[in-house]
């Protein structure tokens, strides 16, 4: 097989079937014979002698070749008793209390199972509307969106990871100022990505500067209006202030409603790239196009029968799925039977152009995913027609768009989903997406590092002698290789990363496999830190212009405020450099009030993790050169009180900015004790504020340690001002990394972790 070691890690972390002590009952072949054996069987139901054996040797090669991975709940229940293989579901959300808490039950139990859900808010009347059984006023969706999220905050997805859902509103809904603003805080609604639902008449009505109607949901009319170039100010607004909402063109995905005789398309999945009918599910996958390439006489090229052959096979698998995949719900999986909707994408794009030379948003490579993904789109639905011809067409067939032309199997072939822990496990670049970074460096807890190169670029530069692991370092330092003079310029114009591509580019390559998908295309257009409100609203504005059928940005730094910074290394025996500012003595105000010093541009700390009686939580403690200023917590999968940890970690940094000495906090928390805690026996702590109390105290013992001043070697600082730099970032609930904002979801590199698969 070709795993490598990181792939190897996520895999033994996430994905074997393990014990009740966590440990793994499987090894990696393991798990994809039974993901191949389970697949496969699906064949024997339309032809008792066919030979699932021989499929199931194909599906596990096609597999542990990494050219073609399904959804990450496939991967994980296929052949295990909870069964449940899809990865994204919408459900509707009617405007009575019973249908909405139908709807919060349904969501609760499609979370447990490990899949995503997607609702549109719209049919819910406006709050402050009359509720004539009652007597009383309606709340409002942003009310009841909060019921959701806190539903979804209790449930954990199958052990793995938490659900993640998508809260759409439509435009002319008369709460639609409210939903714009509702992510204002981003400790609200934390469990929802939103969009707002556009139409064709709102964008025509901004063009024109013209005001459009609010429309009451429950009587269809009009009950006011608005300036359609002010709300969408306000979205644009929104939307560079923290990354939410993204928007979603309703109008085009209802225009490719292969079904509309079934209603029409109110909402997609989580990262917005499956548009989809009330209780639909869809199953994803995607094919690896890094390893659909063959040296031709000009160079690496892409090899369209290789392709054309990991489609068919593909789409075999996929159609399989839908037949073994045990649904959270019957009117799921008969929905889902109706039509017959699969999602086969592409990963590995941006490896396959650095392979091929071309530049990531440079015509040729525009030209390039036109081709490639109409080439995917016309083998698919080739192979579905062969399907069908066996097993039938999907039973809607009759009512679909479809119903004069050859019967089709499924109602849908491709989707271009995220793909960020599946690129991990198939070592290549996420989705459509360009290289967020070409290396990263882990610090383990020993003090050693691990370095991770993108294999491309690890390639091109030992053929031309450049490769040293000092280089390695200056690259993932400034995260980008636009201003490394030591790298020759033709490889830098090639091995661009997101932040060196202009916003533009990135939606052009999205419209440009846009148009040849069936549904829709999850993207990110990384902004930089510096970009305005203007640059927004024009990406926004390209993307209807385009034909995109939706769009998500995010501007570095916007999100969360933690600053990542690095410092000049120091050579053994070197004194100690003054810091570049001067933190003045804290000022007192009248009455005795002590104002704390402000945060450090530059400081220096560890993250630990810590066992607590419901699973791990990582404590980071920064300090300077004058102590300890600042102190984080974030929670591992198993749970924990992120609100109370993170209040205490707050209070603990102020406090420490404000003169108060170390000691006395941490005799104030050290011996806390937490019930869940206390039951367990064994345990090197007895409570969240005990365990922060911990990892400060050590960290303090460690400061004190030192010569006076002194601070620990960091990496050295970019030598010209970098404008991609990454000053800004969320960091992993798992593993404290970075996380990266890429395919319209959050992923982490370094663990695995991902928010949408």
């Amino acid at each position: 097989m070709k795993i490598g070691k990181n792939a190897l890690m996520v895999l033994e972390k996430r994905y074997l079937i393990k014990d009740e002590n966590g440990e793994p009952t499987e090894g990696v072949e393991q798990l994809f014979r039974r993901v191949a054996d389970t697949i496969a069987a699906a064949d024997a139901a339309y032809d008792p002698a066919a030979d699932t054996q021989a499929l199931a040797d194909r599906f596990y090669q096609l597999m542990t070749d990494l050219e073609f991975l399904p959804n990450s709940p496939t991967l994980m229940n296929a052949g295990r008793d909870l069964g449940q293989l899809s990865a994204c579901f919408v459900l509707p959300v009617g405007d009575s209390m019973e249908e909405i808490f139908d709807a919060v039950k349904q969501a609760a139990l499609i979370h447990k199972s490990g899949g995503g859900t997607g609702f549109s808010f719209s049919r819910l009347r406006q709050q402050g509307s009359a509720v004539r059984t009652t007597g009383g006023v309606a709340s409002g969706p942003i009310s009841f969106m909060k019921v959701f999220n806190m539903a979804t905050e209790a449930v954990k997805q199958g052990g793995t990871r938490r659900g993640a859902n998508m809260g759409i509103l439509r435009i002319d809904h008369p709460d639609i100022l409210q939903f714009i603003d509702c992510k204002k805080d981003n400790h609200e609604i934390n469990n929802f990505n939103i969009s707002v639902g556009i139409t064709e008449a709102f964008m025509e009505a901004v063009e024109a500067g013209k005001d459009y109607d609010l429309i009451d949901p429950k009587t269809k009319t009009a009950v006011g209006a608005l300036s359609a170039r002010e709300v969408y100010d306000k979205i644009v607004d929104a939307a560079w202030r923290n990354g939410e909402p993204g928007i979603i063109f309703l109008d085009r995905l209802n225009r490719d409603n292969v079904v509309p005789s079934q209603g029409e398309i109110e909402s997609t999945n989580p990262c917005g790239e499956q548009p989809l009918l009330p209780y639909e599910s869809c199953n994803l996958g995607s094919i690896n196009l890094a390893n659909m390439l063959r040296q031709g006489a000009n160079g690496w090229e892409l090899d369209y029968h290789r392709l054309e052959t990991v489609v068919r096979d593909a789409v075999h698998f996929l159609d399989n799925v839908i037949d073994v995949n045990k649904y959270p719900l019957e009117i799921i999986g008969e929905t889902t039977r109706a039509t017959r909707k699969i999602g086969l994408g592409v990963m590995g794009y941006a490896d396959a152009l650095l392979r091929m030379g071309l530049p990531y948003g440079s015509e040729k490579a525009i030209a390039l995913a036109q081709e490639v993904m109409g080439f995917i789109t016309k083998a698919g639905r080739e192979a579905s027609r062969e399907l069908a011809k066996t097993r039938g067409a999907f039973p809607l067939f009759a009512e679909s768009i479809y119903k004069d032309q050859e019967p089709l199997r499924n109602a849908t072939i491709t989707t271009i989903a995220p793909t960020g822990t599946l690129s991990i496990i198939a070592g290549c670049s996420s989705g459509v997406e360009p290289v967020f970074a070409y290396v990263y460096i882990r610090n383990v807890m020993d003090g050693t590092e691990m370095m991770e190169v993108n294999p491309v670029l690890e390639e091109a530069l030992k053929a031309r002698d450049l490769y040293t692991p000092e280089l390695m370092r200056k690259i993932a330092a400034q995260g980008t290789l636009a201003h490394i003079p030591e790298i020759p310029e033709d490889l830098r114009q090639v091995f661009v990363s997101a932040h060196d591509i202009r916003p533009e580019d990135h939606v052009r390559t999205q419209a440009a496999f846009q148009r040849h998908t069936d549904n829709a295309v999850s993207k990110t257009v990384n902004f930089q830190n510096s970009a305005t409100r203007e640059d927004v609203s024009q990406v926004y504005m390209l993307a209807y212009r385009e034909g995109c059928k939706g769009v998500t940005i995010y501007r570095d730094g916007s999100r969360f405020g933690q600053v990542l910074n690095v410092g000049k290394v120091k050579k053994e025996g070197e004194a100690p450099e003054k810091a570049e500012e001067t933190i003045p003595p804290l000022p007192v105000l009248p009455f005795g009030e002590i104002v704390p010093r402000p945060r450090p541009t530059v400081t220096y700390g560890s993250t630990e993790k810590m066992k607590i009686g419901c699973g791990s939580l990582y404590v980071t403690v920064n300090y300077d050169e004058n102590g300890i200023c600042e102190v984080f917590t974030s929670t591992g999968k198993g749970g924990g009180c992120p609100s109370q940890s993170e209040a205490t970690a707050r209070l603990v940094s102020i406090a420490l900015r404000s003169g108060i000495k170390a000691e006395e906090l941490l005799d104030q928390l050290q011996g806390i004790r937490c019930p869940s805690t206390v039951r367990q026996a064994g345990m090197k702590c007895t409570s969240c504020p005990d365990a922060i109390a911990k990892v400060v105290r050590r960290v303090d013992k460690l400061r004190r340690s030192m010569p006076a001043g002194q601070v620990p070697a960091a990496p050295e600082p970019p030598a010209t001002p970098v404008p991609t730099e990454t000053r800004f970032a969320k960091f992993c609930p798992e593993c404290g990394a970075p996380l990266e904002h890429e395919g319209g979801c959050v992923s982490c590199r370094s663990c695995g972790y991902s928010k949408c698969n």
